[in-house]
């Protein structure tokens, strides 16, 4: 049996979107399909319209575990549903993560979502220790640490580009400081800008983009006196990425997104072909 796909990405993050309805083994399908379509996860989708229209999302990486939270993962999610539903650009829609219900709106050709409040104490991240970790060495960098839907581990550094980052970031990530691991971020400031490359946990490798990524670029920079900016443009390989991180904490993630076509992915252990 083969499923065929919706391939979607944004800014240079690519999913595979389906049907919550399709009765598949979802993590072995990851593991299976990730790398073969060269896309960075699955997810799988329960749209419902209404007044704002909803939408479950479940996303299983290519390790075949699942990540509570993924901002260009969710900027698709609202395209997908908005493409499914026939709605309006600038309608509300309401994505229901195991990170919590965030709002996003769908333009022309891009996508913003509320991305929550940005948390930095240890029982969110979360770490193994009782006090926050900001700009401490591990590994021979400094690193922050702070949750903005996923844990991530930030690295500020000069040239993000001269950085052996599939080296380095291994180490960090499966630090003892992080008992459920963590996304290892390199950022370097240009002004009111920053450049971006992310590993991602789960992944095990780097992404050309990490919306979750961006957003913990902005609000590390802000907690270590780096940046007194409420928004930046935050560049992983794949694309701009606009952040705001507001004075109370809160999130919002901007950036492009656009349906790439339809693919053909085998099940596991099945045998007909299905749509």
């Amino acid at each position: 049996m083969a499923l065929s796909l919706d391939r979607y990405h944004g800014a240079g993050n690519a999913f595979l979107v389906a049907s919550a309805d399709l009765s598949v083994p979802w993590s072995t399908f990851a593991v299976e399909n990730c790398e073969r379509e060269g896309v960075d996860g699955v997810l799988v989708l329960d749209a419902r319209d209404g007044d704002p229209p909803r939408v479950e999302m479940a996303l299983y990486q290519p390790d075949g575990g699942t990540a509570e939270m993924c901002g260009n993962g969710a900027r698709c999610v609202a395209a997908w549903t908005a493409d499914r539903l026939g709605l309006d650009a600038g309608t509300e829609i309401l994505i229901e993560t195991p990170a919590g219900v965030r709002p996003a709106i769908v333009g022309e050709d891009e996508a913003e979502i509320g991305m929550g409040r940005i948390r930095f104490d240890p029982e969110s991240v979360p770490l193994a220790r009782e006090e926050p970790l900001i700009a401490e060495e591990i590994e021979g960098y400094e690193v922050t640490a702070v949750n903005t839907g996923v844990p991530h581990a930030v690295v500020f550094v000069e040239d993000v580009n001269a950085v052996d980052l599939e080296t380095m970031a291994p180490p960090i990530r499966h630090g003892d400081v992080f008992p459920e691991g963590a996304n290892v971020t390199l950022a370097a400031g240009r002004g009111s800008e920053f450049d971006q490359r992310t590993f991602e946990r789960g992944v095990e490798g780097e992404t050309l983009a990490c919306g979750t990524g961006a957003v913990a670029v902005l609000a590390a920079a802000q907690r270590l006196g780096l940046s007194d900016e409420t928004r930046a443009t935050v560049s992983p390989p794949g694309g701009d990425l606009v952040v705001t991180v507001d004075e109370g904490g809160e999130a919002t993630l901007r950036g492009p997104v656009a349906f790439d076509g339809r693919v053909e992915c085998p099940v596991p252990g099945a045998g007909t072909a299905v749509e």
